[in-house]
């Protein structure tokens, strides 16, 4: 907790110095603005942990205030809305654009701080990201799929997100997640058969997310289809993805055929970079404002042709891919500006463009020969990263929870695993 900075932003001066006064007797350091203006400079300046924004503001009210950090890469840290004066429809719009949390006034002193250490904790989280749907882009695809997400926002039944490796599920999953409620994400898929309940328990009226179903056995699809029987009785949504092919599965017999029927119910497609590659530079520039407001990497930028060379890729492992390239071009720069050059040397060893496997044997099953391929393709993943399992996630498309199933499943063992 100590150490933890927050800036808090509302124009009455008796919330500010009430709220400054809790949370330092709490051990944070309490930043103080009045308005947008001072919010803007503060958040600029100090880099807060966190930041409490009330929406009732007499300059720019806290909701476009919220936009204009979601749209220019500065929203790098998490945002709790506060009102006085709030709504459902302003709370949901609020999660939309990239916030975090609500808190209605007057806000009760345990409500504050369980808040407060909750998002702070997830800000510390390996997985915490601030990008989110908001930045996939402003196509017609995207905007489309935007659409098709709001109209399923408030639905109780199930939902499948399909697409290609690394089209970014998780920010489509936590789109439908609703405001102050829970987000279940289990590790490994092996709890959906030994406990299945356990996860609607700890999900109750929140989120169950399960980022690859295909992957999922015999008995964790029994386990699942336990899941969707019980999502009334526990108040729970839940929103599963896939970049396999289900339908050929089940006709293969292995994934089972009436869970397919339900979860096939409602399927929402999440369109692969190519298709909507007029998004790339905007997506480029805003994961590179990320790194540099987070202090990992100098003040830089992409040049016109560099932009012009991401936007041509055709981007097979997707906004994953891209995320890893844009990293790995913003650490290693030694100018401050990033050239096309540059960028046509990454794209060149980019790991989706090399082969990792040969000689398959093909006396066995498909299943068993996609064992060995992903087994050999995480391993030198492993050892290439050095066993820092958030790189090998991005470069491989996955979310880091994904990544640790899968590895499990795989029986491969990490670096800390082997000291």
């Amino acid at each position: 907790m100590a150490n933890n900075t927050i800036l808090v932003v509302d124009d009455e001066l008796g919330i500010r110095e009430l709220l400054s006064e809790i949370l330092g007797d709490e051990g944070y350091t309490v930043m103080l603005a009045e308005n947008a203006e001072e919010a803007r400079a503060c958040r600029n300046q100090l880099r807060p942990d966190l930041v409490l924004l009330d929406i009732w503001m007499p300059d720019t009210d806290g909701i476009t205030l919220l936009k204009e950090w979601a749209n220019n890469g500065s929203l790098t840290m998490p945002v709790v809305i506060m009102s006085g004066h709030g709504t459902i429809e302003t709370a949901v719009e609020a999660t939309r654009i990239g916030a975090v949390g609500y808190l209605e006034k007057p806000i009760p002193l345990q409500k504050l701080l369980s808040t407060v250490g909750q998002v702070l904790r997830g800000a510390q989280h390996p997985s915490f990201s601030t990008f989110s749907l908001t930045n996939l882009g402003r196509s017609n695809l995207i905007m489309e799929l935007r659409r098709k997400l709001e109209q399923v926002q408030n639905l109780k039944i199930p939902v499948l997100l399909t697409g290609e490796p690394g089209v970014g599920f998780e920010y489509c999953a936590r789109f439908l997640h609703r405001i102050n409620t829970t987000w279940v994400e289990p590790e490994l898929p092996a709890l959906l058969a030994e406990r299945p309940l356990e996860p609607l328990e700890k999900a109750r009226g929140g989120l169950i997310f399960l980022g690859e179903i295909g992957d999922l056995n015999k008995l964790e699809q029994k386990g699942l289809l336990l899941i969707l029987g019980k999502l009334e009785h526990y108040n729970v949504r839940l929103v599963c993805a896939t970049a396999r092919p289900l339908a050929e599965l089940t006709a293969q017999g292995l994934f089972h055929p009436k869970l397919f029927e339900i979860l096939s119910s409602l399927t929402i497609s999440i369109p692969p970079l190519r298709l909507h590659r007029e998004d790339i530079p905007e997506i480029a520039n805003q994961l590179l404002s990320a790194l540099i407001e987070s202090g990992e990497v100098p003040v830089l930028q992409f040049n016109t042709a560099a932009l012009n060379a991401l936007r041509n890729y055709d981007w097979p492992g997707n906004l994953a891919q891209l995320t890893s390239i844009v990293h790995s071009l913003a650490v290693t720069c030694t100018q401050n500006e990033i050239s096309a050059d540059t960028v046509q040397q990454a794209l060149a060893f980019s790991p989706q463009e090399t082969g990792v496997v040969s000689d398959i044997p093909l006396n066995i099953t498909l299943r068993e020969a996609r064992d060995i391929f992903e087994k050999t393709y995480f391993e030198k993943l492993i050892e290439q990263e050095g066993g820092n399992m958030t790189r090998v996630a991005e470069r491989a498309g996955l979310e880091r929870t994904h990544l640790y199933r899968k590895i499990k499943t795989l029986g491969i063992k990490t670096r800390s695993q082997l000291q």
